[in-house]
Order: structure tokens, then C-alpha cells, then sequence
């Protein structure tokens, strides 16, 4: 990796875009800083301090732009929720399948389309916001023109990292709304450091502190390798294609160029731990924002058991069933998303009519119910993954009330995030040195 980096600044186009890239992060990290006026921050730092650690996935992504509610408060989130929706409703709108199919003009369209969805999205969060939190008394003007300055502020700081995210993808190292993701995460490490130092190294005799400070650095860099091997892994289907021989106006098959199919262990990325962890943790949200996250009854039950922060806690082990339905929400959702993201059906139609096959079965339908048998068991190893490294750091906040906001999920986007950046700086560099070799 550090081979990869220094080799890339000793070339001036790749340095130019990653210092581009650079400076647009500090425009990033500056705008999350800035809060938007009238907000009662006295307000805001005593219902976070309620609320706890039900929030802590939302402040990671915003990079605790939320809980500053600065005027990017909303980070890229709705960004992030219209690429969902669109590329879900690419199944269902012929249309819309079909512009994704259309090349280079047809993803221009869907990108502008996306971008609309998401500053709509934008104003409807901003609104719920900005009402919600008038109306519970967070700001300190609670008047028509105060939230529609509020509204525009929090939109505008949507817009303005959704634009910073695709000229990072067109001027920058690629990846552009993946590394705003990042980077937002990335800015919690020294609060997240800092709450691990004060709560269980602090007041400790040097070799208990230092032993305390070893396992934890022996916990996060065993997360760290097991989501590098979860991200990297992939079966490989064996693909033949047939040569074409022409003689005498007659066409026939010799010989066979040999290929793969590459179907990544996890085939689904983040997705799935992003949408158990939303479908699980908004009603918990909801509840808290509202002042209704505690209290006795079945809904206040359920509150506790869909929320994180209760599970694996030794005094009581009831909530921890939340976790069991977590586990079955990831699973379903992984295999979920790679079914509207991977047609079998499909790459086998194309294989047949390219003379492509899988060695000893045959093309068409037995080819396309062998690769979804293969998908099968790579998506249930996959989501397996996925479970034991969200738990992981579930399971350590719970039995020690540890309070972080670096967990599984914001593992598995940093790793997935830095693999796929530097693999693009390095095809970009084999490029520059095979038209180096062909003006040679």
C-alpha cells in the first residue's frame, strides 16, 4: 500500500488528483464544523447526552456533523439512500433497466436523475429535522423563515457534498462520495481513541496500561485483516470460450480461450449491514429525538431490543434477542441485494451466445442454475462474515459500556473504501506507463 502511494507521487497527473482530492477533504472537514445559526447547542449537547449511543452509526457517517448540526449535518446520506433507490427501481421500471444497459449516455441520465431524487430526499429530511426539532424546543427560533433558512442551509450542504463527491470521481482518485464516507468516519478515531484511553487505560499501573492498550490494538487489527479478507475473497467459475475457424465458408469451433467469473465472497458490499442497521435503529431514533426512549411498557420493550446499545449487556441478557434478529435481517438483506445485482440468468444468455461455457455443465439454464447454487453458498459465507464483524465491536460495547462509534460497519467501509481506491491508482498508473511504452 505505501508502495503504491509513494509510487504515485513521483507521477504528476496522479499526484495533481490526489492532491485535488486532499484539498477538497479539508472543504469537507471545514463544512462539518460550521454550525448552522439559531441552533440551541446547549440544547443539542443534552439530548445527545440522553440518547446515548443509539446515534453513534449516524454520527460516524456524518463525520458528528449531526450532532454539531452544522450545515452538513445530512452528509451524504441522502445521496447514499437515492443510489439505493434507484438502482431498486431499475427492476422494476423498464426504462430506467434500460438506460443502466444504455452505456456511457444511459449512466449520465440515471447519475442526473439520481442527483435530483437526492436533493429531494435532502429537503424532506431537513424538513422533518427542522420541524422535529422546533417543536421539541432544540432551537432557539422556532418561526417560518427561521426553518426555511434551515431547510436551505442543510439542503445546500447536501448539494454541496454530493458536487465535492463527483469531482473527487472525475478530478480526484475516484471513489469521490465512498471517500467523503471515509473521511467522515475517519474524523471520529480521536474521540473513539480517547474514550477507549480514558475508560480503560487511564489510572492503570504502566504494565496494566499497556497490556489493556495491546489487547485493544489486537482487536481492531484482527477486525481489520478479517474485513481485508472478507473484501478481497472471491470464487472463481471457470469460463471457456470457443475459437471461431472459418475454412471454405463454413464456421466451426477449435480450441478454447480459458476465463473466469469472479463472484466476490462479499457480494454485497456494506449494503446489507447499512439497511438491518437503519430498518432496526430508526424506530430507536425516532423514539429518542421525541423524548420517548425510556419508560416501562411492551413499546419501550421493543425499543430496548431493537437498539443496539442493550445488547450482550450482562445485567441483562432479554435485549440480546435484538441481535439474533439482526443477524437474520443481514443474511436476508445480503442475499437480497445481490439477487437485483447479479443475474445468473443473464451472464449465462451471454456466455452461450459468446461460445462461453463452465467446464462439464452445459450452457443455457443448467449453467445459470449452477452459478445461482455457487451464488448461494459464496452469499451465506459472505453474510456470515458480515455478522462476526458487526458483532464483534457490538459485543465488546455491551460487555464493557464501551461507548464508540468505530464499529463493524465503519471497518468495512474504510477497508472496502482504501482496497478499491488503490487498486484504481494502480490501473491508473499501468495506463500511464503502457501509453508511456507505446509513445516510446
Amino acid at each position: 500500500m505505501f508502495r503504491t502511494i509513494r509510487n504515485a507521487f513521483k507521477i504528476k497527473e496522479i499526484r495533481t488528483r490526489l492532491f485535488f482530492t486532499f484539498l477538497m477533504l479539508i472543504v469537507v472537514r471545514i463544512g462539518s464544523q460550521l454550525p448552522v445559526p439559531g441552533v440551541s447547542q446547549n440544547a443539542f449537547n443534552q439530548l445527545f447526552g440522553n440518547v446515548g449511543d443509539s446515534l453513534n452509526f449516524f454520527n460516524a457517517i456524518t463525520g458528528g456533523s449531526f450532532e454539531q448540526m452544522s450545515v452538513f449535518a445530512l452528509s451524504i446520506t441522502p445521496y447514499i439512500t437515492s443510489s439505493i433507490i434507484i438502482q431498486l427501481l431499475t427492476i422494476s421500471f423498464p426504462k430506467l433497466e434500460e438506460m443502466q444497459r444504455d452505456g456511457e449516455d444511459g449512466r449520465k441520465k440515471l447519475n442526473r436523475i439520481t442527483r435530483y431524487v437526492t436533493i429531494g430526499l435532502a429537503v424532506m429530511e431537513a424538513v422533518a429535522l427542522s420541524i422535529g426539532f422546533g417543536r421539541s424546543g432544540y432551537l432557539s427560533h422556532f418561526t417560518f423563515w427561521y426553518v426555511l433558512m434551515l431547510v436551505a442551509a442543510l439542503t445546500a450542504g447536501a448539494s454541496a457534498l454530493m458536487w465535492i463527491g463527483e469531482e473527487i470521481t472525475r478530478k480526484g482518485v475516484g471513489n469521490g462520495i465512498s471517500i467523503v464516507l471515509v473521511i467522515n468516519i475517519v474524523s471520529r478515531l480521536p474521540q473513539d481513541v480517547t474514550t477507549l484511553f480514558n475508560q480503560f487505560i487511564k489510572g492503570q499501573t504502566i504494565a496494566r496500561g499497556i497490556l489493556i492498550g495491546v489487547i485493544i490494538a489486537a482487536i481492531i487489527i484482527g477486525i481489520v485483516v478479517l474485513v481485508v479478507i472478507l473484501q478481497c475473497a472471491e470464487r472463481r467459475i471457470p469460463v471457456q470460450y470457443s475459437r471461431k475457424l472459418s475454412s471454405n465458408g463454413r464456421t466451426s469451433y477449435a480450441g478454447a480461450n480459458s476465463s473466469f467469473i469472479p463472484l466476490k465472497v462479499n457480494t454485497g458490499g456494506v449494503i446489507p449491514v447499512i439497511f438491518a442497521q437503519s430498518l432496526m435503529q430508526t424506530p430507536v431514533i425516532i423514539a429518542a429525538l421525541a423524548g420517548k426512549s425510556s419508560g416501562k411498557g411492551v413499546g419501550y420493550t421493543i425499543l430496548n431490543l431493537l437498539s443496539e446499545s442493550h445488547w450482550f449487556d450482562p445485567d441483562n441478557w432479554f435485549y440480546t434477542i435484538g441481535a439474533a434478529v439482526y443477524v437474520l435481517l443481514l443474511i436476508a438483506f445480503a442475499y437480497f441485494y445481490t439477487s437485483i445485482t447479479f443475474n445468473p440468468l443473464e451472464i449465462a444468455d451471454n456466455m452461450k451466445k459468446s461460445g462461453g461455457f463452465v467446464p462439464g455443465i452445459r450452457p443455457g439454464k443448467p449453467t445459470s442454475d449452477y452459478l445461482q447454487s455457487v451464488l448461494n453458498s459464496v452469499i451465506f459465507i459472505g453474510a456470515i462474515g458480515l455478522t462476526i464483524v458487526s458483532l464483534i465491536p457490538i459485543i465488546l460495547n455491551g460487555l464493557t459500556s464501551a461507548n464508540v462509534s468505530f464499529g463493524g460497519t465503519s471497518i468495512i467501509i474504510v477497508v472496502g473504501v482504501v482496497v478499491e481506491t488503490l487498486k484504481q491508482i494502480e490501473g491508473a498508473m499501468m495506463v500511464r506507463n503502457y501509453k508511456g511504452f507505446l509513445s516510446d
